[in-house]
């Protein structure tokens, strides 16, 4: 006994020595990735020194001899702290997650192969102008010259990352960033998803269906089933059960995920210090690391500084000497979506405008890890690529032997956006920006622009040229063999859709809905955001920097705003005051609170979050009995159709009535129930205390790492977990989840926020959701979120000599030696 007693101790010990050894020695390889930026490197592809010049927050300041060398040092700076980053996105576009993912990363495979990103990109790559593509060169140069030194000084392969996830990997070509880009354009529209979506709807209420997504004063779309008499169509699934939002983030940016942005500027007479002010917010998903990197280089034609993301070479919203610009995505109808019948017997051969036409088709090897190659083939229409039905919920609306191919504005080649991206940033006036943006095809954006004589916007990027026969003029999808609905060609934004002098001295922006023309988007649900921004530019005569810091992070709901005084109307003040305790009780007290909210979304008021679920509720219950399964998939809250239902507007209160109840129900009803409903479900996570519920403890941002966020213990350390203040409708956007236990957790917002003055440039100021670095042992890797949250940022200068006092490094890159 003592004997078997003297080895459990030693094997315990042994474990103990073991385990501590193993966990020193992960440590000892992870560190070895951390970048020393106070080095020197010799390395090939500079003409002359360059220094890298890194400030407090890990802010790379570029200086070089050349436009060419300082574009090399910005690609090795990126790789230094994003490293995995870079190869991940790069991957996504490409389709090649699974290959370090395994099997559940192949739908965003198979779906980046049938859009032909990566092939597109190639092909678009002798189209970009000569000082692009030197700069293309450059930086694909400064990356591999990291990606060098990794391997020659056994710097833990680069990341992290790498040891969990195997990567051979490879050099950088300029190709890869011109796929980055078509991946972010592939992100940042959501026009495919809205199509199935109003498809969906017009199959579940014919009637009805299309109150929930229609504009005001919008001609009645066609029944979606009509156009295809005879055809059998698919029966509503329920869904099998809320998505996997990291699975969805496995590439960082996701074809059809959605971006949105403010951007908002003030000319010289609108100031207090007689200089233009410009902000812009651009809002994507929130990752660990972000998608954002600070950066600021040195060009011949002067200072730029601002953000830019990790694998483009090009700084997308920030200021040079003279010049401040942000983008916005303008959220264009930019996709349709065709029904191409396939005729029987012949599944190669499709119904074209002339008669049965050949598939184009392709093969493409998906490579998986942990399994065997999977071969696919790609076909394409006349119209586009088929888009198989597993994707986006297409499925639902294909009709037997039908598919569906999509036509899109970034779908091809000799595409000359990132010519258009990195002119921008050499442009000295509002004038000059606008010609360097006339290159822009995809994603379109709404650029603000701000200089010493004035501000303006411009719309850039193609728009589709639909016949006026278009069977839905671009809402939803329609039979691709008739003639009147194939676009005919691409055309640049036309010029009266852009301002460069605005009597005012004002714009403003958030993208959807930019302009009276249909064909800038059939959303208007942005609207009440639009329009508080508006409000907050408009109602100060003269503004500041700090005003237009305190517009960005604005909290303010003008949905709350809109919304309950419509909905409760009838139910405050109605009843005799209520035993404590009761139910009744609960909801008096609720509408109390309510009543003397301001609308403010405040991570520390309980009034948010009753809002929240009251509206979540109230929707559910007007939609569910007429939708069915569908219901489950509105993951979002469309207040133009609660308004419509509560004006009754062309009959829209019909929705209030239950179908499956003989009594006739009222919207007042169907309000208090949902609110009765929505307290029972807060006091059951939250007690009954209403004054002791808060907004921030389920409205929590949630930065996930998309390759490690998922494993157990590794995911306290590289996830960032916040409570946060807004919502999906104020400024200061914070868009929900939307499904699951947690429907209202942060998951979207402003992943990069700047300020830029130009009446005293080194006052400008910036910060996004993270940090510089992407290793999660630096320091960096999470510095700027604590600031971030609380709307604060950090200086912003192109003066060199501040940039030297705030050095915490400078690393020198000398030409190599023969």
């Amino acid at each position: 006994m003592v004997t078997f007693f003297r080895w459990l101790v030693r094997l315990t010990v042994g474990l103990i020595v073991l385990t501590v050894a193993l966990v020193v020695l992960a440590w000892y390889f992870a560190i070895r990735s951390l970048p020393d930026y106070d080095d020197t490197y010799q390395v090939t592809g500079i003409t002359a020194p360059v220094e890298i010049i890194r400030t407090t927050e890990d802010v790379p300041h570029i200086f070089g001899a050349s436009d060419r060398d300082v574009f090399f040092a910005l690609g090795l700076a990126h790789a230094q702290d994003r490293l995995f980053q870079m190869t991940v996105l790069r991957r996504a576009a490409q389709g090649r997650l699974a290959e370090i993912y395994g099997p559940g990363a192949l739908p965003a495979d198979d779906l980046a192969r049938r859009l032909g990103l990566y092939r597109n990109a190639r092909a678009s790559l002798e189209a970009q102008r000569p000082e692009v593509l030197e700069a293309l060169s450059a930086y694909a140069e400064g990356v591999n010259a990291w990606i060098e030194q990794v391997n020659l000084g056994a710097r833990g392969r680069g990341a992290p990352e790498f040891f969990l996830y195997p990567d051979e990997i490879s050099y950088w070509e300029p190709a890869d960033s011109l796929a980055i880009l078509k991946l972010l354009a592939a992100s940042s529209t959501v026009q495919m998803r809205r199509e199935i979506l109003r498809a969906r709807l017009s199959m579940a209420d014919p009637q009805r269906g299309q109150d929930l997504v229609a504009m005001p004063g919008e001609a009645p779309m066609p029944e979606y089933a009509a156009q295809f008499p005879g055809a059998r169509l698919a029966a509503p699934e329920r869904r099998a059960g809320a998505p996997d939002w990291t699975s969805t983030l496995a590439g960082y940016l996701a074809p059809s995920a959605g971006a949105s942005a403010n951007g908002f500027a003030a000319a010289t007479g609108r100031t207090a210090a007689a200089g233009a002010l410009l902000a812009n917010d651009p809002q994507f998903a929130l990752t660990a690391p972000g998608l954002w990197y600070l950066a600021r280089i040195e060009l011949a034609s002067g200072g730029v500084i601002g953000g830019t993301i990790p694998g483009i070479p090009a700084v997308l919203s920030g200021r040079n000497t003279s010049l401040a610009w942000g983008i916005t995505p303008a959220q264009i109808d930019d996709q349709d979506l065709y029904i191409e019948e396939v005729q029987p017997g012949e599944p190669n051969r499709y119904r074209g405008a002339n008669g049965w036409t050949e598939f184009t088709t392709r093969r493409e090897t998906l490579h998986i890890r942990g399994t065997d190659p999977q071969t696919i083939t790609l076909r394409e229409t006349a119209n586009g690529p088929v888009i198989p039905g597993g994707h986006l919920g297409l499925g639902a609306i294909l009709p037997a032997g039908h598919v569906a191919a999509l036509s899109w504005t970034g779908g091809r080649g000799e595409d000359r956006s990132m010519s258009a991206l990195i002119g921008l940033m050499r442009a000295q006036s509002r004038q000059e920006a606008a010609q360097a943006m006339a290159d822009m095809v995809a994603p379109a954006l709404m650029v603000t622009l701000a200089d010493g004589k004035g501000v303006g916007q411009v719309l850039a990027g193609a728009l589709p040229q639909r016949a006026p026969g278009h069977q839905s003029a671009g809402r939803m999808p329609v039979p691709g063999w008739a003639a009147q609905n194939t676009w005919q060609g691409l055309a640049p934004a036309p010029a009266a859709l852009s301002d460069l002098a605005p009597e005012s001295g004002i714009v403003a922006t958030t993208g959807a809905g930019s302009g009276p023309d249909a064909t800038l988007g059939h959303d208007r649900g942005d609207r009440y955001r639009q329009d508080r921004l508006r409000y907050l530019i408009d109602s100060r005569e003269v503004h500041s920097r700090d005003s237009f810091i305190a517009a960005q992070n604005d909290i303010v709901s003008p949905v709350a705003r809109a919304l309950l005084p419509l909905v409760g109307a009838d139910l405050w003040f109605t009843d005799e005051p209520a035993a404590l305790g009761t139910p009744e009780r609960l909801r008096q007290d609720a509408l109390a609170l309510m009543a003397n909210w301001d609308g403010a979304m405040n991570e520390h008021l309980p009034e948010p979050l009753i809002y929240a679920a009251w509206m979540r509720a109230l929707q559910d219950r007007l939609v569910r009995d007429d939708l069915g399964p569908l219901a489950d998939e509105l993951t979002e809250l469309y207040p133009g159709f609660i308004e419509r239902v509560f004006r009754n507007a062309g009959g829209a209160g019909i929705w209030c009535d239950s179908r499956q109840s003989a009594p006739v129900e009222t919207c007042t009803q169907i309000a208090r129930q949902a609110l009765d409903a929505a307290l029972l479900d807060l006091s059951g996570r939250f007690g009954p205390d209403l004054a002791s519920w808060r907004w921030g403890d389920l409205h929590r941002a949630r930065h996930v790492h998309p390759a490690l966020g998922d494993m157990r213990v590794i995911s306290y350390i590289v996830n960032l977990l916040q409570p946060t203040s807004g919502g999906e409708s104020t400024v200061a956007r914070a868009g929900f989840l939307g499904a699951g236990r947690n429907p209202w957790l942060n998951v979207k917002g402003a992943t990069y926020r700047g300020v830029y003055d130009l009446a005293d440039p080194d006052s400008s100021v910036f910060v996004i959701s993270t940090g510089q670095s992407g290793h999660p042992l630096s320091r960096h890797y999470d510095n700027m979120a604590e600031l971030w949250r609380r709307g604060e940022y950090v200086g912003m200068s192109l003066d060199p000599a501040l940039a030297r006092a705030a050095a915490t490094g400078i690393t020198h890159l000398e030409p190599a030696r023969n």
